[in-house]
């Protein structure tokens, strides 16, 4: 299906990309300072993925909520209410390094991360408002507004990093301080996208010209159940793989900023080195989009997954700022594969008045191997060095294929 996109989709489009830019500076705080400030707080190498467990625990409690509310109210409700929680959380994060009290990081990431992953109904929005064969590529344009936060996490890093030098403030809180000016204006991008994208799903033919009106049902259709969603073997393989590529990047990005600290780097390269890992993640999803919508949602998806497991096994087994850097490139690489072609896959097989909680219940099992994940992967450095916490992230990503073995091609 080649369609030209209306201008009305179009803009709306382009604000939740930008919007994207500015909200997403912060969650790129979290994954590569987050164990740094857990360390700093605790003195516990053993607890450094306690901030990437937080992150993921507040996915699995909100995911499924904020699908269930943006399905009755409308998408952008949930957006704004995911980002005053989130801004709320950021002003808690940087008090507790100042207070150097772990309970309240402990409250605050968690706070933040409900925020931020509830304002991911974005990515259900943008499934709203694009017909199935132009759904993946969708995806990825709102995902490449990620690209400017990677641009603004490490000049806010620097400039926070010589206030501090200056100051003699904590460097791993400052930064957390600019983050509600960015989400601001993140909110106010949102307000300007009209109408709601729940409307545009429930009226696709009358926004895209040329696009057929689709027959009502002949009977209502059934209420919402995830165990009806879950009875279908692809739909369980779609999740599979996308908890797959996430529980292996759980995985390496702890394992990154503590590879590199121990090494004597900077927090400024640090913070580079996690950029080139959101790169992997959101600088190729358009084409990667593109390809799902033209040959497939799996000819994206499980490929997606091995290139991570490749990316896992270089940052667990070598040492260089150039390899582990690789490393964590391809572990965002081919979780952006996954992510991207199983939510469509999700997307292509629910109503819009259901998307919200079915692409949630997605999301849900995600936070909850994220929290497996970075729970396990303090112990098994500190009882057995990095090569246990490669071999754990490799298995992880294997999963996949050995129930592809068995369940067959997706359907």
């Amino acid at each position: 299906m080649s369609m030209k996109i209306p201008p009305l989709i179009k803009r709306n489009m382009i604000l939740f990309s930008l919007s994207q830019s500015f909200t997403g500076a912060g969650m790129q705080f979290s994954y590569g300072f987050g164990p740094l400030m857990v360390v700093s707080l605790t003195g516990s190498a053993g607890l450094a993925g306690l901030s990437v467990a937080l992150v993921g625990l507040s996915r699995f409690l909100v995911a499924y909520p904020m699908g269930k509310i943006t399905d009755k109210y409308g998408r952008k409700p949930g957006i704004f209410f995911g980002l005053v929680l989130a801004m709320c959380g950021t002003l808690m994060l940087g008090t507790a390094m100042y207070v150097r009290s772990a309970p309240l990081y402990v409250i605050g990431l968690l706070t933040f991360g409900m925020g931020m992953n509830g304002a991911q109904q974005m990515r259900v929005g943008v499934t709203d408002m694009f017909p199935a064969p132009m759904r993946a590529r969708a995806l990825g344009y709102v995902a490449l507004g990620s690209l400017f936060g990677l641009i603004l996490s490490p000049m806010l890093v620097k400039f926070a990093d010589s206030i501090s030098r200056s100051t003699g403030l904590d460097p791993l809180g400052l930064p957390w301080f600019f983050m509600p000016v960015l989400i601001i204006i993140g909110m106010v991008v949102v307000y300007f996208v009209n109408p709601d994208p729940k409307v545009i799903g429930q009226n696709l033919s009358q926004y895209w010209p040329g696009m057929p009106t689709p027959a009502k049902p002949a009977e209502p259709p059934k209420d919402f159940s995830a165990w009806r969603l879950l009875s279908n073997p692809s739909i369980r393989l779609a999740i599979l793989s996308n908890c797959a590529a996430t529980g292996n990047m759980s995985i390496v990005m702890v394992l990154t900023s503590l590879v590199l600290q121990h090494h004597g780097h900077s927090l400024t390269t640090i913070a580079i080195s996690h950029t080139f890992h959101s790169a992997g993640m959101f600088a190729f999803t358009i084409p990667l989009g593109r390809l799902a919508d033209r040959y497939g949602r799996s000819t994206v998806m499980f490929p997606g997954v091995f290139v991570s497991l490749i990316g896992a096994a270089l940052v667990a087994y070598t040492s260089g700022i150039a390899t582990v850097t690789l490393g964590t490139f391809l572990v965002g690489l081919g979780w952006a594969g996954a992510n991207v072609a199983a939510t469509a896959f999700i997307a292509d097989h629910s109503r819009t008045e259901e998307r919200g909680r079915a692409i949630g219940v997605n999301d849900s099992f995600a936070g909850g191997i994220t929290v497996f994940s970075a729970i396990v992967t303090g112990p098994l450095i500190e009882w057995y060095g990095l090569p246990a916490t490669g071999l754990t992230a490799m298995l992880l990503a294997a999963v996949p294929f050995v129930l592809r073995a068995f369940s067959g091609p997706m359907k």
